[in-house]
């Protein structure tokens, strides 16, 4: 969002501790969305919350600002909805008032809604400032329960149009997450409540160790697992992991693989897709991985190979599996059944549509090797066609298994 669409257009604030993000934010997040008309929404996560101190053995602000943004991409709607980090940036108490002005300041013809819990509402008044706050923003409260949307609000609302002139909006939540942030801490130190949080959110907990969640991360089940991948991905990547582990599950069933390793294979295969250059070439100094001319320069190679010792390092994966993960962006001669699986799995899942791919899909359950073939003639030619250079495994790849399989390609 820039100042000039600021001119004109409705902004959402969604402030609070998010001690953790739950699903209850992100549904009280869409329906504000959709009834006050907004145009935009930014989550603003409190960096030092005036009205109580943070419970003990809370993250770290750059924790709860990391799980805010993960639940923030998890609604898919990245033109929309943001996370803005002002409070912690600035010194002091992360006072709401402050947060306006600044917001204010920064799109003058905007008109401000500013979104709370019942509790929060109903003590609003008690705020610093609350004229202030009142005069630059509406206040938008979400009922969590039946009994939240009683007296008390249509009361406190009143009070506050008349006392401070303020535009107050009280919405029902359709879909009741009946879970505070409180009970969740609780819940989660005991193991329980990964129900009420986005999956990426709880593999951020897991991988850092928040709320007492403790988990070995060599020995994860397969949820946690996904859980811990989600959370290190664009939201937007995360169907095609999933379509890739379940076209990798199938294809393991039909020719005889192991099909929990394949599983496991798809779902870390892309865990460092989003990581820079720089992060990319720190891990392969890191884990020794030497990188040949062409892939010193194509971020994109990177990622098949950090992420494999990763998968390794960090998550305990056998050999077989860090071989495909390994493997999986360029193949090679002389493929395993597991890396033949996991390329071509990547390469078809369902959520990928391009010419050809239909036929590449029948053939992958009538003849892997010939699947795997196609694909590598397809990477080849789509690369040629725009002028990119060919990494040289694929072209080995290829010509191995046209040496060695069986049959044609048509």
């Amino acid at each position: 969002m820039n100042e000039q669409e600021g001119q004109t257009m409705k902004l959402g604030i969604y402030g609070g501790t998010f001690n953790p993000p739950h699903l209850g934010h992100l549904t009280s997040a869409r329906l504000a969305l959709d009834a006050l008309g907004l145009d935009a929404l930014q989550f603003v996560p409190a960096a030092t919350p005036p009205h109580k101190a943070l419970p003990a053995g809370s993250p770290a602000p750059e924790e709860r600002l990391a799980m805010v943004e993960l639940a923030a991409d998890g609604l898919l709607m990245p033109k929309r909805v943001g996370v803005s980090d002002m409070e912690f940036t600035r010194p002091g108490k992360s006072y709401t008032a402050d947060t306006l002005e600044q917001l204010h300041a920064q799109y003058p013809g905007a008109e401000l809604w500013l979104l709370m819990g019942t509790d929060m509402f109903l003590t609003l008044q008690y705020w610093r400032e609350p004229e202030v706050i009142t005069r630059l923003a509406g206040v938008c409260t979400f009922a969590r329960t039946q009994s939240d949307s009683g007296e008390a609000l249509s009361i406190q609302a009143e009070y506050l149009q008349k006392t401070f002139g303020a535009r107050t909006c009280v919405l029902q939540l359709p879909q009741i997450v009946d879970v505070s942030s409180t009970q969740l801490r609780e819940l989660l130190a005991k193991g329980e409540g990964q129900q009420y949080l986005p999956p990426a959110v709880y593999g951020y907990i897991i991988r850092r160790g928040l709320y007492g969640v403790h988990w070995d991360l060599k020995h994860l089940p397969d949820r946690e697992l996904r859980a811990c991948s989600y959370s290190m991905i664009k939201a937007k990547r995360i169907a095609h992991v999933q379509g890739t582990e379940g076209e990798a599950a199938r294809l393991a069933r039909r020719w005889g693989a192991d099909e929990e390793h394949a599983r496991r294979a798809a779902i870390l295969h892309d865990c460092t897709k989003y990581l820079d250059m720089e992060e990319q070439l720190q891990l392969c100094r890191k884990y020794g991985i030497v990188l040949d001319d062409l892939e010193q320069q194509a971020v994109k190679l990177l990622h098949s190979k950090t992420g494999a010792c990763v998968a390794r390092d960090v998550y305990g994966v056998s050999d077989d599996i860090y071989d495909a993960i390994f493997w999986h962006t360029t193949g090679k001669a002389d493929m395993s059944l597991l890396e033949k699986i996991l390329y071509i799995a990547d390469y078809m899942e369902p959520t990928r549509d391009f010419p050809g791919v239909e036929r590449l899909r029948a053939l992958a359950y009538e003849d892997l090797d010939a699947a795997v073939c196609l694909g590598c003639e397809m990477s080849i030619e789509e690369m040629a066609e725009r002028g990119l250079p060919v990494h040289p495994n694929t072209v080995k790849a290829r010509d191995w298994l046209k040496t060695h399989r069986k049959g044609t390609v048509d």
